[in-house]
């Protein structure tokens, strides 16, 4: 690691990397010795020159773990992270790769959920204040918070097995929420058997909860001056400037924190057994193929599950909340799930690379996927046009909904950025910025926002981010995402 992974790359640095495109770069294998492909980044000159220095560290002690293919990638909101960068995306053999938690992350299957709604912002302003403290109460966020749902231990496997499907099954989900979330709502191959007790007690009791750090629940409005492909966002049942969407970032929580504390000390065995050795001990893997990647593939999944879980008995309550609020029933608002993505995650997924076609495992760690029209994964009604892309930028920015394409299946195994991306951190943020003022700002600018703590909306102020539209501009300008519209915020909730 570098010493000083917040501190920019330098021009310097930033010299010794060959320019691919006004908004990508490459690191050759030959700037670190055990590297097996090159590195890309992902990035604007400015965005480059402001990126912390352990992102370039990271992607290129990436691009020397086993079995991986292709190249190494950090997207535009890429920052340092546990292992990987997060903004990290890497492939690997399924026979000759690995699979590492520091590659998918603590907070498995963190992501993001959109539902629309037909109400405009004329008739939601009245209500912003009192919507988002009814949500308030409903969503129990902040840290260690317990969720209202009570399930048996055999409920729960059903539900780490099976996520929005049992969902819809036990009255949590509308009759098309499953075929609206990536996956479908679960993603094969979970073996509850491979959960340690104490992961399966602290996700038991954490279902419905937001959470903490930059977890949100935001009430947003179509930008009128971002509306970029009116035609594409009717696929969405988005029509009008100033239409009213809600939007959900939160994940697996304590019980994906668990499960991969768990096995991060199983890998250090299993790393000696396999005699494999990494650049960096938050990289500690094991053969996807062996026993133990075996094993925490089938508790990661279900962690994964878990989460797709979580944030739809979130919108069930956001669905509750706008009936209480509005005397109507969500099905008369539309309050229809326009999409799911998870973004913290590896997968098995068929891509073609250098002339053929394989199975791989990608790691995505703070990267969305990004499956371009045709790709039988996406819900009929978007197969024609592409995988629904969801950005999230700051309480303060506002967020994009975006557009996956077919460059992103050549150049990026199907995959984009995720989010704004931090420049600051928590304890940096908090010097500069009060919680109360901040919020007391927020609300003259038109947002509303709750938080569990102030300490904690101050760690999440704007200027702790990057520009997410010079993120997602730059995402849209190398052809790996597609912008359609802009959503700016109008009532936030931070865990």
């Amino acid at each position: 690691m570098l010493p000083n992974k917040r501190s920019g790359l330098g021009v310097a640095h930033i010299d010794s990397i060959k320019q691919v495109s006004d908004v990508s770069w490459e690191i050759p294998t030959t700037y670190k010795q055990g590297m097996l492909v090159p590195a890309k980044i992902y990035a604007t000159r400015k965005l480059l020159d402001a990126m912390d220095s352990g992102v370039i560290e990271q992607v290129t002690n990436v691009a020397c773990l086993p079995g991986i293919v292709r190249q190494s990638y950090a997207m535009a909101d890429a920052h340092w992270g546990y292992g990987f960068p997060i903004g990290g995306v890497a492939a690997f053999d399924l026979e000759k790769g690995v699979i590492s938690p520091g590659g998918i992350g603590f907070d498995i299957n963190c992501g993001m959920r959109l539902i629309r709604t037909n109400l405009r912002f004329s008739e939601v302003k009245p209500k912003v204040k009192e919507l988002v403290d009814l949500i308030f109460r409903l969503v129990p966020a902040g840290v260690g918070v317990k969720g209202f749902l009570r399930v048996s231990d055999s409920q729960f496997d059903e539900i780490m097995k099976y996520g929005v499907k049992w969902c819809a099954e036990n009255g949590q989900a509308w009759e098309d929420d499953p075929s609206h979330v990536e996956e479908g709502g679960f993603i094969k191959g979970a073996d509850p058997s491979k959960v340690s007790r104490q992961a399966r007690s602290r996700g038991i009791q954490q279902l419905g909860t937001l959470g903490s750090g930059n977890h949100y629940l935001e009430i947003q409005v179509v930008d009128q001056s971002r509306f970029f492909d009116k035609d594409l966002a009717k696929h969405f049942g988005i029509t009008d400037p100033e239409q009213v969407v809600v939007m959900v970032h939160c994940g697996s929580r304590g019980f994906g924190h668990q499960i991969g504390s768990d096995y991060l000390r199983i890998f250090d065995g299993a790393m000696r057994k396999y005699g494999l050795s990494v650049r960096d001990r938050e990289l500690a893997c094991a053969p996807f193929s062996s026993k133990e990647g075996k094993d925490y593939y089938g508790a990661m999944v279900c962690a994964a599950n878990m989460a797709f879980t979580n944030r739809q008995i979130i919108v069930q309550q956001v669905r509750d909340a706008f009936s209480k609020v509005f005397h109507r029933d969500a099905e008369a608002m539309d309050m229809h799930l326009i999409y799911d993505v998870c973004h913290n995650v590896a997968k098995v997924e068929r891509h073609s690379y250098d002339g053929k076609s394989a199975d791989l495992l990608v790691h995505r760690k703070g990267a969305t996927r990004s499956f371009g029209p045709g790709h039988p994964d996406i819900p009929a009604p978007y197969r024609d046009i592409g995988q629904p892309v969801i950005i999230g930028g700051s309480m303060e920015t506002g967020s994009y909904l975006l557009l996956g394409t077919q460059k992103a299946m050549e150049d990026t195994f199907g995959s984009t950025a995720h989010g704004s991306g931090r420049t600051m951190s928590r304890t940096a943020a908090k010097r500069e910025v009060r919680g109360a003022e901040l919020q007391r700002k927020m609300q003259e600018r038109g947002i509303y926002v709750k938080a569990a703590t102030m300490d904690g909306l101050a760690e999440e102020a704007g200027m702790a981010y990057k520009d997410i539209s010079e993120v997602v501009d730059t995402m849209d300008r190398a052809g790996i995402s597609k912008k359609v519209v802009a959503l700016r915020p109008v009532g936030n909730i931070k865990g």
